[in-house]
């Protein structure tokens, strides 16, 4: 890309505006922020909005470069060598510092020492590094990811492994513990077996591995609908999760022939792709958040803790990029045929959506989490709303509850048909009413309901 277009394109993660040269400490904290992130450009001349001022026409370009190189030098820790250049644009001069992503991770002002000087980069902001940032950093300069890591505080013989040895027998492979071994499952130091983290999050064993579910009332998140949470194994949160996102969407019918062909409003595999992208991705050294997903009128979000990998930038997964942060975590999903192939996750999702012609799917980096939004389809008229073209899977569930019990159902029966709470299955039946699917008899406890 070129420097203007990355100066049109604003502020980010790997370019940063000032209209001038900015006092020590700002400078550094820049440097170094980039530095243990995935590098960027430092542009002298350019203001907040992107408006390319230019440096002043007096200026001493000579003793600029080595005014910077010389702060950089005295402040930075380890030694960062940046390339330090001017050019111009529309007869106005910049100065760029361009700072690579460094190998001797993590740096930090020389002045406050590696506990409290480190910075990184989060979206167009340097942020100070918290305690589990820099043991993060650490574990990148020696090629390690967090699920890799022995966890000793944890008796390998206390976990049961059987709900992951099925996964594995259901694949046709056997997990035993050379397997286990070669997977980095578990880990051997002093001829003492111990669980990984990996281990450990794919059985679901760690408090923050788990995945909330919401359903919002119009576009916002000011009504619950309903909501649940899961835990157990990451398996058993994605097909739980998968589930709860099926009832809260559309599902039409359509004969072909004899046979009945269903079909979610929002492809499967873009929401199977985002939830799998969501587990495998994430970050799990961050002990303090977990994944959400939240279906609204408008969408279905999958809102993942961690942003993207230090090196890649939202142009990068665009366009197909990969980089693994769980090493554990994504080699036993790809054994198990979760995941296809490597960085193809994203195009798929996109491309099943582009074919049933819905609004492109927006993947996003907000900060330090990574936010996918799914449209949905937007019914134009309520001409088809008592036909069951727009119907939810709870409420085809009814529908077909329906049909095969004398059409009637109630309350209690609803219930126990969608297994969820009594105030629930009160608002899918008047949902359904609403839609003109069903009619409401009766009053108070002798309350049913018909298929129009």
């Amino acid at each position: 890309m070129s420097l203007q277009k990355s100066i049109q394109n604003g502020e980010g993660k790997t370019i940063e505006f000032k209209v001038e040269l900015p006092n020590s400490n700002t400078l550094a904290k820049t440097i170094i922020a980039f530095s243990n992130t995935g590098g960027g450009k430092l542009i002298i001349g350019v203001n907040d909005q992107g408006e390319i001022i230019g440096l002043e026409h007096d200026v001493n370009i000579f003793e600029l470069k080595d005014k910077v190189a010389s702060i950089i030098y005295e402040t930075c820790y380890p030694t960062v060598l940046p390339d330090i250049y001017t050019t111009t644009i529309d007869d106005h001069l910049l100065l760029i510092i361009e700072v690579y992503r460094g190998n001797l991770l993590p740096y930090y002002l020389k002045s406050k020492g590696k506990s409290e000087g480190v910075y990184i980069r989060v979206g167009a902001t340097n942020r100070k590094a918290s305690y589990e940032n820099i043991l993060e950093l650490e574990r990148q300069r020696m090629n390690i990811s967090f699920d890799q890591e022995a966890n000793r505080e944890v008796d390998l013989d206390s976990l049961d492994i059987t709900t992951l040895k099925g996964r594995f027998a259901r694949a046709g492979k056997v997990l035993d513990q050379a397997v286990m071994k070669n997977f980095k499952l578990v880990i051997e130091d002093n001829n003492t077996l111990y669980p990984s983290n990996g281990l450990l999050i794919l059985l679901g064993k760690l408090e923050h591995v788990r995945m909330k579910c919401s359903r919002f009332k119009g576009t916002s998140m000011d009504v619950f609908l309903d909501r649940k949470e899961y835990e157990g194994d990451l398996f058993s949160q994605l097909e739980d999760a998968e589930n709860f996102i099926k009832n809260h969407i559309k599902l039409s019918s359509e004969i072909k022939g004899l046979q009945r062909e269903d079909q979610y409003e929002i492809p499967l595999e873009a929401i199977r792709e985002s939830l799998v992208n969501a587990v495998v991705h994430r970050d799990y050294s961050n002990g303090g958040r977990d994944i959400k997903i939240g279906i609204y009128d408008d969408i279905v979000n999958v809102v993942s803790p961690g942003g993207f990998p230090s090196t890649i930038t939202q142009e990068d997964i665009l366009e197909g990029r990969s980089e693994i942060r769980n090493k554990v975590i994504a080699r036993v999903f790809k054994e198990l045929n979760y995941i296809e192939q490597w960085g193809s996750g994203i195009r798929r999702i996109k491309s099943s959506c582009e074919d049933r012609g819905l609004k492109e799917p927006e993947i996003l980096e907000k900060g330090d989490f990574v936010d996918v939004s799914l449209y949905r389809e937007v019914a134009s008229s309520t001409e088809n709303i008592g036909s069951g073209s727009f119907l939810t899977d709870q409420e085809q569930k009814i529908v077909e509850f329906l049909k095969e019990h004398d059409d009637i159902i109630r309350t209690k029966d609803a219930k126990i048909v969608l297994s969820v709470e009594e105030r629930r299955a009160r608002e899918i039946l008047k949902d359904l009413v609403e839609k003109q699917v069903i009619d409401k008899k009766g009053k108070g406890p002798s309350t049913f309901y018909k298929l129009k």
